[in-house]
């Protein structure tokens, strides 16, 4: 196979589903009733790979349907995770997130019982309700401030974007952001053990019990909304009286945009407060699936459809981790360029930040970002796909802003201390109004000038299917693997299988040219692999690219 092997480019229209963007019809929903039901009565098969603990970018996720998220998965991840934190010397306790996905709750109820048969103290919501990721990461920082003895960690139940089926299971050590490599592989080697072992070790009480003895509450949704004077500029966004519009999708952020509008007194309405598992007020993403993607014009077709009714309009994914920004001008706009907006901006107006830190970019984020950051005098730094490679810096003060194509970021306090070490979609939909109020442009116009300043690239990303073996190949490449001299007309200036920024490895590589890069790396939750490319040459120069990055990839997966 070669990577030429029907190629689908992402957020191409000719190969969108034909009703994508489309409200979901009654046939496309879960019944989540047999969603639930599964999830305690099927029994994976630990010697099934596809029914095993697999950690990703952003912890494990699957269907309770596929037998691949069930009630034995979060009972042996807890237990794993409650062993991992004592090799660790962390006594603290674990404060728990869930967004508005079927199988969170269950989820959440199965963490509850194992945390507490092992004496681990567990934080929920005061309210009982849902918690985004970004207030989970800034409640485990405010706790471990100042270095108190016993330091805690987290816990976030969400699969984040995916659809209504699937759930999903991320630890978040007392750094506040997602756990790395080495803690991933040990949480999920030992989970897998102890499926093997039929669930033996494994403690647990009642959930009746856990509630009695080991749970506490904890107010997220206040402690993150007062805080957020200190990294932002609210009443710049209140006195410029920015209408905002903000959805929610149906997930964690619902509350906290509600309460963000009447406590800052802004002109803030809420667009779509509605929750409910099935989803039903989506509309359809590209594959003809319900998926909660800020990024995804598909998917945030109602939002677009309104744009003029507001200043700003803003998206979130269900856990609250993703931002999507829809302006009168520019509609949707891609995450690249708001990405190149937020960061200009933010060096301009932050003085509280030191000239030294940097400005952290995934190697697939956009090499504008690059061009902007170059002129206002600042280093990149660039790691491997995941947010997880931004927390040391962020956490230290060193990294101003981290951020992925993905339109996942955060970014320092105006003092220069650390806010989330998670994405945090809430925050940078609030950054785009401040950024027009402050401005008086919305960001897509402030893009366009970016445009005029540094060229105008074109971006795009092609998957395609692969199989587990050379999925491995291409994670393995070495830079001497690639033995041609040009892309595209232009002489390779680099071929890179670690990151510029952290020598990490990239699970792949990044070929660029003066004026033109592709990445090409394995997906880590599917059979295919993804080129992501750029050229600052306009979209024909674009296609050759990726025709030339297709030939190489091909050539390295066939062994030539």
């Amino acid at each position: 196979m070669t990577s030429r092997a029907q190629p689908i480019r992402k957020g191409d229209p000719s190969v969108a589903h034909d009703r994508a963007g489309r409200l979901a019809r009654p046939t496309d929903l879960e019944d989540i009733a047999h969603l639930v039901t599964a999830y305690y009565s099927r029994i994976p098969d630990p010697s099934d790979p596809a029914q095993q603990v697999v950690f990703g970018t952003s912890g494990h996720r699957g269907s309770s349907l596929d037998t691949a998220f069930n009630e034995a998965h979060i009972l042996a991840i807890t237990q794993a995770i409650v062993e991992y934190r004592a090799t660790r010397g962390i006594t603290g306790p674990v404060y728990l997130a869930r967004d508005t996905h079927a199988l969170s709750e269950p989820a959440m109820v199965t963490a509850l019982e194992v945390l507490a048969a092992n004496d681990v103290t567990a934080m929920i919501d005061a309210r009982d309700r849902y918690t985004p990721t970004p207030a989970l990461s800034h409640a485990v920082l405010r706790h471990n401030r100042g270095g108190t003895r016993d330091q805690a960690d987290g816990i976030v139940i969400t699969p984040s974007h995916n659809p209504p089926r699937d759930g999903g299971f991320k630890y978040n050590p007392p750094h506040g952001g997602p756990a790395d490599n080495t803690a991933t592989d040990a949480i999920a080697a030992r989970a897998n053990e102890l499926l093997r072992s039929g669930l033996a070790g494994i403690k647990r009480t009642t959930l009746q019990h856990a509630l009695e003895t080991n749970v506490q509450r904890y107010d997220y949704l206040d402690h993150y909304i007062a805080d957020l004077p200190n990294v932002l500029n609210l009443d710049a966004i209140r006195g410029a009286g920015i209408r905002l519009g903000a959805d929610p999708m149906g997930g964690a952020s619902v509350d906290y945009w509600e309460e963000i509008g009447q406590r800052y007194d802004l002109e803030l309405e809420v667009v779509n407060p509605f929750v409910d598992p099935t989803w039903r007020f989506m509309t359809l993403d590209s594959d003809g699936k319900i998926r909660m993607d800020p990024s995804s014009r598909y998917a945030m077709a109602s939002l677009i459809a309104i744009k003029d009714d507001y200043d700003l309009s803003t998206g979130n994914d269900a856990d609250a981790d993703r931002h999507g920004i829809v302006t009168p001008d520019g509609g949707l706009m891609n995450p690249n360029h708001f990405l190149a907006v937020a960061i200009e901006y933010l060096v301009a107006n932050r003085m509280g930040w030191d000239a030294l830190t940097k400005i952290g970019k995934t190697v697939v984020t956009s090499s504008m970002i690059d061009r902007v950051v170059s002129v206002l005098g600042r280093d990149v730094h660039e790691v491997p796909v995941g947010f997880k490679f931004f927390v040391p810096g962020l956490f230290s003060g060193s990294l101003a802003f981290g951020g992925e194509e993905s339109a996942g970021a955060s970014f320092l306090r105006m003092d220069g201390t650390v806010w989330t070490t998670d994405k945090d979609g809430i925050l940078l939909a609030l950054l785009a109004a401040e950024i027009a109020a402050v401005t008086g442009q919305s960001p897509s116009a402030r893009y366009v000038e970016l445009e005029r300043r540094y060229g105008s690239p074109a971006y795009a990303r092609i998957d395609a299917a692969a199989t587990t073996e050379q999925k491995a190949l291409l994670a393995k490449l070495t830079p001497d693997m690639i033995t041609t001299k040009e892309i595209a007309g232009e002489p390779i200036t680099s071929v890179l299988t670690r990151a510029k920024g952290n020598g990490a490895p990239l699970g792949g590589l990044k070929v660029t040219t003066e004026n033109a890069w592709f990445a090409a790396r394995p997906s880590g939750t599917e059979d295919k692999y993804k080129i992501y490319a750029e050229s600052f040459h306009g979209p024909e120069h674009l296609a050759q690219v990726q025709a030339a990055a297709e030939e190489v990839v091909g050539q390295a997966l066939a062994g030539e």
